[in-house]
């Protein structure tokens, strides 16, 4: 069914549009764009008043468990998280059970996602078999079957000269290796940054520089071998200060950070104990994320990603030491990026759809997707000015391990079109089964 969506802003800085227009979606692509459209018969209208339409969003590092880890989340149940999210493609990362190693692996993720309907799944294959750091795994096979990227992601692979054979091999497919820096002799059995958090709650520290070595280790490795490197979930401000000197070089480094190293400090760990603020690379120093939130903002770092990371409750609600790492943040990614740096003026939209929507899509070698008319409809719907409360009915993931619960924020998605399908309509998930893939309720 056509959609006119009538008098939305629209947000492009790849076409250099900043404007009121009315939109006219159909057979799957913007069919017109321009002022006082009229909407066809049989044709669905959102009225777009009051709010911001841009590409559709990318999160390029989540991780859906399926298959093996169904019980946190399922291709169904994180896809219905991303939707509601505001996010048209999302790449998983490979430590499922199986390792998505082999393009079996990354044919299975693809379909899954396909029968859902809600968003693309682009998986994410691994480095090494196994992601254990010993043996190249089927990276060809991979990439005939769809592989966007390759990581060992959860693991930082340790001997340099099984990363430089790595990123020599994904150099000849035109492929970014996404590099999860920590040096584990380093990192040992850290659980919290190494510092003021360590040492006041008395926990094992986990040091800044078992990232920034590796960080500094894999960027010599892609000068060395001509590869893309793209590091994961960057937490701290020299090693961003690396990547900023290998991008003066023009060496092929780019990288990402997720909201909660942007929005939350080891400050915030307290004697609570909060294991939702538990997190792999951990929360570090307020300089660090004030450093961050500057990269982020001035384009330094490229994307925004989650780490959306679904654990069941038995995983969360222990002692903090053997509780797992991470948390879910589909859901509120935007949310946060709305509430604390666009309506406080620390970042323009512009550069919240570049680093949300446009570069993502770069890094991981996908067609862009513009606001011109003929261009595929994968489109978000922002309200910047509707209030979210964050409960635990609210987000879709199965899995509701969040340190934001109860949190108030302004701006969400409204809407979502996936190649012209309305996959959210205001804020409501739209398809996508309400039973799991093996047919039992959701929970």
């Amino acid at each position: 069914m056509a959609c006119l969506i009538r008098g939305a802003r629209l947000v492009d800085p790849q076409v250099g549009l900043d404007d009121v227009a009315d939109v006219l979606v159909d057979g799957g692509r913007l069919a017109r764009i321009g002022s006082g459209l009229e909407a066809p018969e049989a044709c669905e209208v959102v009225e777009g008043a009051g709010r911001v339409l841009v590409p559709g969003l990318v999160d390029m590092h989540v991780h859906f468990r399926d298959p093996g880890f169904e019980y946190k989340e399922t291709i169904l149940t994180g896809s219905r998280a991303a939707a509601k999210g505001g996010f048209t493609d999302v790449a998983t990362m490979p430590n499922t059970d199986p390792v998505c190693d082999t393009g079996t692996g990354v044919r299975y993720q693809i379909d899954r996602a396909r029968a859902a309907g809600l968003v693309r799944v682009h998986p994410v294959g691994a480095l090494t078999r196994g992601e254990r750091g010993e043996q190249l795994a089927e990276i060809g096979d991979m990439v005939l079957e769809g592989a966007a990227a390759f990581s060992d992601d959860g693991h930082g692979v340790q001997n340099a000269g099984m990363m430089r054979t790595c990123m020599e091999y994904v150099s000849k497919f035109d492929r970014a290796v996404i590099a999860h820096c920590e040096v584990e002799a380093l990192s040992g059995n850290g659980v919290v940054n190494e510092g003021r958090a360590s040492t006041s709650l008395g926990m094992f520290g986990w040091p800044a520089l078992a990232e920034e070595l590796e960080v500094w280790r894999d960027i010599q490795l892609s000068r060395l071998t001509g590869c893309a490197l793209h590091v994961a979930h960057i937490s701290t401000a020299r090693s961003l200060s690396y990547v900023r000197e290998a991008k003066e070089e023009g060496l092929p480094v780019t990288c990402e950070v997720c909201p909660h190293h942007l929005f939350l400090t080891e400050d915030d760990i307290d004697d609570s104990y909060d294991t939702n603020l538990k997190m792999n690379p951990p929360l570090r120093t307020a300089a660090d994320a004030a450093a961050l939130r500057e990269g982020i903002a001035d384009g330094s770092i490229d994307c925004l990603v989650t780490d959306h990371a679904p654990h069941a409750a038995h995983e969360k609600d222990c002692e903090f030491e053997i509780a797992y790492f991470g948390i879910v943040g589909l859901e509120t990614s935007l949310p946060l990026m709305l509430t604390n740096l666009v309506r406080t003026g620390a970042m323009g939209w512009d550069r919240l759809v570049e680093c949300m929507a446009v570069a993502p899509r770069r890094v991981l070698r996908l067609d862009p997707v513009r606001l011109e008319e003929g261009a595929v409809a994968d489109l978000t719907l922002v309200d910047p000015d509707r209030p979210v409360t964050v409960t635990r009915d609210w987000l879709e993931s199965r899995s509701k391990n969040t340190p934001w619960l109860g949190a108030e924020l302004t701006g969400c998605a409204t809407d979502v079109f996936l190649a012209g399908e309305r996959t959210l309509a205001d804020g409501v998930v739209r398809g996508g089964s309400e039973t799991s893939e093996r047919g039992f309720p959701l929970v």
